[in-house]
């Protein structure tokens, strides 16, 4: 394929070239050769509190509302042919049926490393949820098999009563590791960011902590992470591609040729890579129901990593970039409340 003389493809021209992946269960090894270094191997990392290593490419739900059962069995095939297994089912309740679906179609279910969620408050004005145990216990039916790897909630308010319920769940031998999950605030709230989420990191025995951090959004780098190496906790990155923005922001600026150096050859690769290099990072989730993005996506997890000056130079320049594009205001409906 004479497209990838230059290795340097966008994330449309990637698109273009997998010729319809987005719904295909195998994917050609050209294109496979293409993202990555022949001799390189996937990067993993160890889960600081049991030391156990894990792929750090992890497959999540995209940020879309959609749901491509399709795609998602692509994308999951994508990442277990290419050496991941870490599946986060977290993104609302209809995808768990699916995974477990998908994952026992597959013939993969003992190979993947499962993340799941239980709620313990439901939303406003919505039904009643199952209890804690009862939505565990759908989890391991779905999944066929004994035990769920991590299992978090919410920083919550009682969170730290919500932990009481794992970790007896954890004695039992029905999860194997416990966390927490937080966002932040857009920056523009100009409010501090994942405080409860820290207090838990400086009081609760968990193995793990989630939050969104991207090139895009360091605000995890200032608190979360140097926490997470003192107190050996696990991180994982939720949205490292910042929800698919910062492909706008960057949609204009051609690649940079340096971005060799560290064999990113899409833009996908540059912004993953620079979240994967942290050290104290030990999990990126990736959320997308496409093949050939898991395919872009997981070839940030081989070859070289940028060392700590370089990851400077790519801040400064996605710092240059403009700005994250704002929610496009919906019209009101005619004659209706806005």
């Amino acid at each position: 394929m004479q497209a990838f003389e230059n290795p340097m493809v966008s994330r449309r021209e990637w698109m273009k070239l997998s010729l319809g992946a987005g719904v295909a269960l195998t994917l050609s090894p050209v294109l496979l050769g293409a993202l990555q270094q022949p001799s390189a191997k996937l990067v993993q990392r160890a889960i600081p509190s049991s030391g156990e290593m894990v792929p750090i490419i992890a497959l999540g739900r995209g940020w879309s509302k959609s749901l491509n059962r399709d795609g998602v069995k692509g994308a999951l095939k994508t990442l277990i042919d290419n050496g991941g297994k870490v599946f986060c089912v977290h993104g609302g309740p209809d995808l768990p049926p699916v995974a477990g679906a998908i994952a026992n179609e597959l013939g993969v279910q003992d190979k993947i490393f499962w993340v799941a969620t239980v709620t313990f408050a439901a939303p406003p004005n919505s039904p009643p949820l199952p209890a804690p145990r009862a939505q565990l216990e759908t989890l391991l039916s779905l999944f066929k098999v004994s035990k769920i790897d991590l299992v978090q909630v919410a920083a919550h308010p009682d969170v730290a009563k919500h932990l009481r319920v794992l970790y007896d769940f954890k004695k039992e031998g029905l999860i194997r590791y416990i966390g927490v999950t937080d966002l932040a605030p857009p920056p523009m709230a100009k409010v501090p960011a994942f405080t409860t989420l820290e207090s838990m990191m400086r009081t609760e025995p968990i193995d793990f902590v989630s939050m969104d951090y991207s090139v895009g959004d360091r605000r995890a780098e200032e608190k979360i992470l140097p926490l997470a190496q003192e107190r050996k906790i696990g991180v994982m990155s939720l949205f490292p591609l910042d929800q698919g923005r910062i492909f706008q922001r960057a949609s204009a600026t051609p690649l940079p040729e340096w971005a060799a150096e560290f064999d990113a050859k899409t833009w996908a690769q540059f912004f993953l890579k620079y979240v994967v290099a942290n050290p104290a990072v030990t999990l990126v989730r990736t959320g997308t129901s496409n093949p050939a993005h898991m395919l872009d996506n997981i070839g940030a997890a081989f070859g070289r990593l940028p060392d700590e000056a370089m990851r400077k130079r790519m801040a400064k320049l996605v710092d240059s970039l403009p700005p994250t594009p704002l929610p496009t205001p919906q019209p009101k409906p005619p004659g209706g409340k806005p």
